[in-house]
């Protein structure tokens, strides 16, 4: 139970209201970035999926192409050792060593070349062009590395057909295991160009082939200024000999465009496949959403912190005037004294921790002597004045926090002292003797002395008898006071709380007033 009341408590503070209208539009704006950003991640998600699908479907028709292109040079090198060769006419040799090659599809140029780069046979014409190629790089590799395997050479023209195309190349070795030459097929580059272009990759898409040393095979959308270029130093191909496959985001060192690049190796061979999506194109479905709903979330919850702000304040400053009328309804106009009222709110919780902790409690009933004689010689403006001068003078005659001072009606006040005995009573009421004794009203010419009081005081515990209740106490110090105003005024008298009569603790505070 404790807790609810707590709560409900909690809930009734302005600050309280303010905090919750704010942070319910500050929760609901993270809400909604929450589920921005994971619709954000679907798109993400979405092209991932997609260009790593795109790059295995790509890479295995590829891979599957080339090894068609690599079994007829195979072909071609094994039938190269078929007995009788040299003897048979140019079309038997040309069927024998090509018969694999007619089932390839996109081949372009195959030929055999000797050992000083001449071509001895051709798979395109009977007999076989003529051509040196002792200078292709394809040549001097297998020349000088026996064990090359199948090697994949840069991106060539033809010199027969004037054709760009990608040699796939093996080496002829003598039976002394001498070099004998180069069985090379070529693959037109019109095949990645007619396989790229199939797929639509949105305006700055791309698909790219590059050789393991960085030389850019064949780009889709096509640019022939492209077609051989290294790009071996930039930070995107960097990223593509890191590992076998994977993606990155990257800026592409060609036209400075942000890609989400999806790359892997084809196979065993020194090629590098990869798809490009562009980072921009990936969220172009998602960003005017999120822009549009971004911005309605954010008016709307701009809106509520703006109201809650205004509630708020509106909150505070009722509770503003609330406090105030409290503190008001607790205050003497006149004096700005607290008033009979807050005597009476404070008199009983003093009083209760007094009995509760054995420490004495006193009271002194301050009344102005002879009041309604500057009343009617100087009206009741200066008789204010004079109550202005008394409250100033009580006030400056305690200084713990605890003591209160009070004007209770009229001219008669009352100063309550917790934790304080008869003999710390008396003291305090000689320093008001002695603080409205220097009071002056120069506007009238009313002098020091002028104004004097007669104090009443009753202390909780006195002569061994204790008061059973605050309105004894109070009886008891307007007694003496009426005693001081009778024995000349200008003095303090002690009550005797021996006097007390029975049952007087159950009636109720009265008090009265006197001059």
């Amino acid at each position: 139970m404790a807790p609810l009341q707590y709560l409900a408590r909690r809930l009734r503070s302005a600050r309280a209201w303010i905090v919750l209208g704010v942070l319910a539009p500050i929760g609901m704006l993270a809400a909604s970035g929450l589920m921005l950003l994971d619709l954000r991640q679907d798109a993400w998600d979405k092209a991932e999926q997609t260009s790593k699908n795109l790059v295995q479907v790509l890479e295995r028709d590829i891979a599957r192409n080339v090894e068609m292109y690599d079994l007829s040079i195979q072909a071609a090198v094994d039938n190269l050792r078929t007995p009788g060769l040299p003897e048979m006419t140019s079309e038997l040799r040309q069927l024998i060593l090509f018969d694999r090659a007619a089932t390839a599809r996109d081949m372009g140029v195959m030929i055999v070349i000797d050992e000083h780069g001449d071509i001895i046979a051709d798979l395109d014409a009977v007999p076989p062009r003529e051509g040196n190629y002792a200078d292709r790089d394809y040549f001097l590799t297998h020349k000088t590395r026996a064990g090359a395997g199948l090697f994949v050479g840069h991106p060539l023209v033809s010199r027969l057909t004037g054709e760009r195309m990608l040699p796939f190349s093996r080496r002829i070795s003598k039976l002394d295991s001498s070099f004998g030459g180069v069985v090379m097929g070529s693959v037109k580059l019109s095949y990645f160009t007619r396989l790229f272009s199939q797929l639509d990759l949105g305006r700055d898409g791309a698909i790219s082939l590059y050789l393991s040393d960085g030389t850019r095979v064949m780009r889709q959308p096509y640019a022939e200024a492209d077609i051989g270029v290294n790009i071996a130093d930039a930070a995107t191909f960097k990223g593509f000999v890191r590992e076998r496959s994977g993606s990155f985001v990257e800026t592409s060192v060609r036209d400075g465009i942000e890609r989400y690049f999806a790359f892997t190796r084809v196979g065993d061979l020194p090629l590098i496949l990869n798809v490009a999506l562009s980072t921009a194109e990936i969220e172009a479905e998602w960003r005017p959403k999120a822009l549009a709903i971004g911005g309605i979330v954010l008016v709307l919850c701009g809106l509520t912190i703006a109201l809650s702000l205004l509630f708020g304040r509106e909150l505070r400053r009722r509770e503003a005037m609330k406090v105030e009328l409290e503190r008001l309804s607790l205050t003497d106009a006149l004096t700005r004294l607290p008033n009979r009222r807050a005597f009476e709110e404070a008199g009983t919780p003093a009083w209760n921790a007094a009995q509760r902790n054995g420490k004495p409690l006193a009271l002194l009933i301050v009344d102005a002597d002879h009041f309604k004689q500057f009343n009617d010689r100087y009206g009741h403006q200066v008789g204010d004045e004079v109550l202005q001068g008394l409250a100033c003078c009580l006030s400056a005659s305690v200084h713990r926090p605890h003591d209160l001072v009070c004007r209770v009606g009229g001219e008669e006040f009352a100063i309550l002292l917790p934790d304080t005995d008869q003999a710390g009573a008396l003291r305090i009421a000689e320093k008001v003797h002695a603080e409205v004794s220097t009071m002056t009203i120069g506007s009238v010419g009313i002098g020091a002395g002028a104004v004097t009081v007669s104090i009443g005081l009753a202390a909780a515990i006195s002569n061994g008898v204790e008061a059973t209740a605050l309105t004894d106490l109070y009886r008891f110090a307007d007694g003496a006071l009426y005693e001081a105003k009778a024995g000349g005024r200008n003095q303090t008298r002690c009550a005797n709380l021996q006097d007390l009569p029975a049952g007087s603790q159950k009636r109720r505070l009265q008090i009265v007033n006197g001059s």
